[in-house]
Protein backbone atom coordinates (compact mmCIF):
# COMPACT_ATOMS: atom_id res chain seq x y z
CA UNK A 1 0.00 0.00 0.00
CA UNK A 2 1.22 3.44 -0.92
CA UNK A 3 2.25 5.71 2.28
CA UNK A 4 0.03 8.79 2.55
CA UNK A 5 1.73 11.92 1.67
CA UNK A 6 2.83 13.91 4.96
CA UNK A 7 0.87 16.58 3.39
CA UNK A 8 -2.80 14.90 3.58
CA UNK A 9 -1.74 13.60 7.08
CA UNK A 10 -1.59 16.61 8.30
CA UNK A 11 -4.41 18.26 6.86
CA UNK A 12 -6.98 14.95 7.62
CA UNK A 13 -5.66 14.10 10.73
CA UNK A 14 -5.28 10.61 9.67
CA UNK A 15 -3.98 9.18 13.14
CA UNK A 16 -7.88 9.78 13.91
CA UNK A 17 -9.29 9.54 10.08
CA UNK A 18 -12.97 9.09 11.07
CA UNK A 19 -12.71 12.50 12.86
CA UNK A 20 -12.09 15.02 10.28
CA UNK A 21 -11.58 18.31 11.43
CA UNK A 22 -14.21 20.89 9.77
CA UNK A 23 -13.67 23.26 7.33
CA UNK A 24 -13.90 27.10 7.20
CA UNK A 25 -16.72 28.41 5.71
CA UNK A 26 -16.26 29.59 2.29
CA UNK A 27 -18.24 31.24 -0.55
CA UNK A 28 -18.93 29.22 -3.75
CA UNK A 29 -16.96 30.07 -6.15
CA UNK A 30 -18.07 33.19 -8.85
CA UNK A 31 -20.33 31.22 -11.94
CA UNK A 32 -21.52 28.72 -9.54
CA UNK A 33 -25.15 28.20 -7.66
CA UNK A 34 -26.72 25.69 -4.98
CA UNK A 35 -29.41 23.42 -7.09
CA UNK A 36 -32.04 23.88 -3.95
CA UNK A 37 -32.03 27.69 -4.97
CA UNK A 38 -31.51 27.57 -8.45
CA UNK A 39 -33.82 25.03 -9.50
CA UNK A 40 -36.13 23.74 -6.58
CA UNK A 41 -37.94 20.95 -8.31
CA UNK A 42 -34.98 18.88 -8.64
CA UNK A 43 -34.82 16.59 -5.82
CA UNK A 44 -31.16 16.10 -4.05
CA UNK A 45 -29.82 13.89 -2.01
CA UNK A 46 -25.50 14.91 -1.35
CA UNK A 47 -24.42 11.15 -0.44
CA UNK A 48 -21.15 12.95 0.82
CA UNK A 49 -22.84 14.93 3.34
CA UNK A 50 -23.57 11.82 4.78
CA UNK A 51 -22.33 8.32 6.09
CA UNK A 52 -24.17 6.57 3.44
CA UNK A 53 -20.81 6.66 0.89
CA UNK A 54 -18.06 4.46 -0.08
CA UNK A 55 -15.80 5.97 2.77
CA UNK A 56 -18.44 5.96 5.11
CA UNK A 57 -18.22 9.15 6.88
CA UNK A 58 -19.35 12.78 6.37
CA UNK A 59 -16.65 14.12 3.37
CA UNK A 60 -14.32 17.06 4.14
CA UNK A 61 -16.11 20.30 2.26
CA UNK A 62 -19.52 18.88 2.79
CA UNK A 63 -21.01 20.54 5.40
CA UNK A 64 -24.46 20.54 4.65
CA UNK A 65 -26.78 18.39 2.28
CA UNK A 66 -26.62 20.19 -0.62
CA UNK A 67 -25.59 20.19 -4.02
CA UNK A 68 -23.83 22.97 -5.58
CA UNK A 69 -23.08 23.07 -9.56
CA UNK A 70 -22.32 25.48 -12.07
CA UNK A 71 -24.85 27.49 -13.10
CA UNK A 72 -24.32 25.90 -16.51
CA UNK A 73 -24.87 22.80 -15.70
CA UNK A 74 -28.16 23.57 -13.46
CA UNK A 75 -29.32 24.60 -16.48
CA UNK A 76 -28.59 21.48 -18.13
CA UNK A 77 -30.15 19.69 -15.16
CA UNK A 78 -33.50 21.98 -15.86
CA UNK A 79 -33.60 20.55 -19.41
CA UNK A 80 -33.15 17.06 -17.99
CA UNK A 81 -35.64 17.40 -15.43
CA UNK A 82 -38.41 18.72 -18.47
CA UNK A 83 -37.05 15.36 -20.47
CA UNK A 84 -37.44 13.31 -18.27
CA UNK A 85 -40.92 14.32 -16.95
CA UNK A 86 -41.75 14.04 -20.55
CA UNK A 87 -41.28 10.01 -19.70
CA UNK A 88 -42.69 9.91 -16.39
CA UNK A 89 -39.87 10.68 -14.83
CA UNK A 90 -38.11 13.04 -12.17
CA UNK A 91 -34.08 13.71 -11.36
CA UNK A 92 -32.56 12.22 -7.80
CA UNK A 93 -28.95 13.80 -7.78
CA UNK A 94 -26.28 12.61 -5.63
CA UNK A 95 -23.17 15.32 -5.98
CA UNK A 96 -22.59 17.64 -8.30
CA UNK A 97 -19.44 20.23 -8.02
CA UNK A 98 -17.00 18.16 -5.35
CA UNK A 99 -14.70 20.77 -3.20
CA UNK A 100 -10.86 20.12 -4.06
CA UNK A 101 -10.03 18.75 -0.35
CA UNK A 102 -13.38 16.14 -1.04
CA UNK A 103 -11.35 15.08 -3.66
CA UNK A 104 -7.99 14.71 -1.62
CA UNK A 105 -9.48 13.21 1.01
CA UNK A 106 -10.49 10.23 -1.21
CA UNK A 107 -7.05 9.59 -1.96
CA UNK A 108 -6.12 9.83 1.49
CA UNK A 109 -8.72 7.60 2.59
CA UNK A 110 -7.83 4.83 -0.69
CA UNK A 111 -4.42 4.73 0.85
CA UNK A 112 -5.35 4.26 4.42
CA UNK A 113 -5.19 0.34 5.67
CA UNK A 114 -9.03 -1.55 5.08
CA UNK A 115 -11.38 -1.51 7.41
CA UNK A 116 -13.66 -3.53 5.26
CA UNK A 117 -16.52 -1.04 6.64
CA UNK A 118 -17.63 -0.49 3.05
CA UNK A 119 -16.06 -2.30 1.05
CA UNK A 120 -19.40 -5.22 0.17
CA UNK A 121 -21.61 -2.43 -0.75
CA UNK A 122 -18.78 -0.82 -2.93
CA UNK A 123 -16.32 -2.32 -4.00
CA UNK A 124 -16.61 -5.99 -3.45
CA UNK A 125 -14.66 -7.38 -5.80
CA UNK A 126 -11.59 -5.89 -5.37
CA UNK A 127 -8.67 -4.74 -2.85
CA UNK A 128 -8.83 -0.88 -1.68
CA UNK A 129 -5.63 -0.67 -3.15
CA UNK A 130 -6.94 -1.30 -6.68
CA UNK A 131 -9.37 1.66 -6.42
CA UNK A 132 -6.79 4.38 -7.23
CA UNK A 133 -7.32 5.51 -10.74
CA UNK A 134 -10.37 4.00 -12.02
CA UNK A 135 -12.10 4.93 -9.61
CA UNK A 136 -10.63 7.39 -7.08
CA UNK A 137 -7.77 9.89 -8.69
CA UNK A 138 -5.89 13.23 -7.42
CA UNK A 139 -8.42 15.14 -9.97
CA UNK A 140 -11.92 14.74 -10.63
CA UNK A 141 -14.45 16.58 -13.36
CA UNK A 142 -16.85 17.09 -10.19
CA UNK A 143 -14.46 20.33 -9.55
CA UNK A 144 -15.10 21.99 -12.09
CA UNK A 145 -18.40 22.19 -11.49
CA UNK A 146 -19.51 20.54 -14.92
CA UNK A 147 -20.47 17.06 -13.48
CA UNK A 148 -23.05 15.12 -11.71
CA UNK A 149 -23.90 11.96 -10.11
CA UNK A 150 -27.75 11.17 -10.28
CA UNK A 151 -30.31 8.70 -10.66
CA UNK A 152 -34.17 8.59 -11.73
CA UNK A 153 -37.25 8.06 -9.71
CA UNK A 154 -40.91 7.97 -10.67
CA UNK A 155 -42.86 10.85 -10.52
CA UNK A 156 -44.21 9.03 -7.24
CA UNK A 157 -40.66 9.13 -5.96
CA UNK A 158 -40.06 5.40 -6.09
CA UNK A 159 -36.43 4.28 -6.90
CA UNK A 160 -35.68 3.21 -10.83
CA UNK A 161 -33.55 0.08 -10.75
CA UNK A 162 -30.73 0.55 -12.42
CA UNK A 163 -29.19 -3.14 -11.33
CA UNK A 164 -26.16 -1.05 -8.93
CA UNK A 165 -26.16 1.29 -6.52
CA UNK A 166 -24.20 4.49 -6.47
CA UNK A 167 -20.55 4.53 -6.07
CA UNK A 168 -20.41 0.65 -6.99
CA UNK A 169 -16.45 0.28 -7.66
CA UNK A 170 -17.35 -2.70 -10.22
CA UNK A 171 -17.55 -3.31 -13.76
CA UNK A 172 -21.37 -4.25 -13.37
CA UNK A 173 -21.49 -0.09 -12.93
CA UNK A 174 -19.86 0.14 -16.68
CA UNK A 175 -22.35 1.09 -19.34
CA UNK A 176 -23.31 -1.74 -21.38
CA UNK A 177 -22.19 -3.78 -18.37
CA UNK A 178 -23.28 -8.14 -18.43
CA UNK A 179 -24.94 -9.16 -15.46
CA UNK A 180 -28.35 -6.93 -15.37
CA UNK A 181 -31.37 -7.12 -16.47
CA UNK A 182 -32.98 -6.15 -19.73
CA UNK A 183 -35.17 -3.64 -17.91
CA UNK A 184 -31.68 -2.48 -15.77
CA UNK A 185 -30.76 -2.11 -19.00
CA UNK A 186 -33.65 -0.02 -20.58
CA UNK A 187 -33.60 2.32 -17.17
CA UNK A 188 -29.91 2.88 -17.73
CA UNK A 189 -30.09 3.89 -21.25
CA UNK A 190 -33.19 6.22 -20.13
CA UNK A 191 -31.24 7.92 -18.14
CA UNK A 192 -28.68 8.82 -20.79
CA UNK A 193 -30.81 9.41 -23.81
CA UNK A 194 -32.46 12.28 -20.96
CA UNK A 195 -28.72 13.82 -20.48
CA UNK A 196 -27.15 13.19 -23.69
CA UNK A 197 -30.54 15.37 -25.13
CA UNK A 198 -29.61 17.90 -22.13
CA UNK A 199 -26.38 18.57 -23.39
CA UNK A 200 -24.47 16.05 -21.02
CA UNK A 201 -21.90 13.26 -22.10
CA UNK A 202 -21.78 9.72 -20.09
CA UNK A 203 -18.82 8.08 -18.41
CA UNK A 204 -18.02 4.92 -19.40
CA UNK A 205 -17.40 3.25 -16.00
CA UNK A 206 -19.99 4.66 -13.84
CA UNK A 207 -23.80 4.82 -15.06
CA UNK A 208 -24.66 7.55 -12.59
CA UNK A 209 -22.07 9.70 -13.62
CA UNK A 210 -22.43 12.54 -16.30
CA UNK A 211 -20.21 15.43 -17.34
CA UNK A 212 -21.48 18.67 -19.25
CA UNK A 213 -20.31 18.82 -22.74
CA UNK A 214 -19.92 22.59 -23.09
CA UNK A 215 -18.70 22.93 -18.95
CA UNK A 216 -17.54 26.50 -18.43
CA UNK A 217 -14.38 25.51 -16.88
CA UNK A 218 -13.06 22.84 -18.28
CA UNK A 219 -9.21 23.59 -17.00
CA UNK A 220 -10.10 24.70 -13.26
CA UNK A 221 -10.16 22.59 -10.43
CA UNK A 222 -12.23 24.75 -7.26
CA UNK A 223 -11.82 24.42 -3.45
CA UNK A 224 -14.46 25.34 -1.47
CA UNK A 225 -17.05 24.15 1.36
CA UNK A 226 -20.54 23.57 0.99
CA UNK A 227 -22.49 25.40 3.80
CA UNK A 228 -26.20 26.80 4.51
CA UNK A 229 -29.67 25.08 4.78
CA UNK A 230 -31.40 24.14 1.85
CA UNK A 231 -34.15 26.90 0.72
CA UNK A 232 -37.64 26.09 1.50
Amino acid sequence: MQEVPAALVERFDLQAPWEVQAAQEEALPQGFVYLDEAAPGILWDARYATEDNFTGQVVPGYEANRIALSLEAVQGLIRAQAIAQEEGYQLLVWDGARPQRAVDWFVAWAQLPEDGRTREEHYPNLDKSQLMGEYVASRSGHSRGGSVDLTLLTLEGEAVDMGGSFDLMDPISHHGAKGITQTQADNRALLKQIMVQAGFEPYASEWWHYTLKDEPYPDTYFDFVITGSPAS
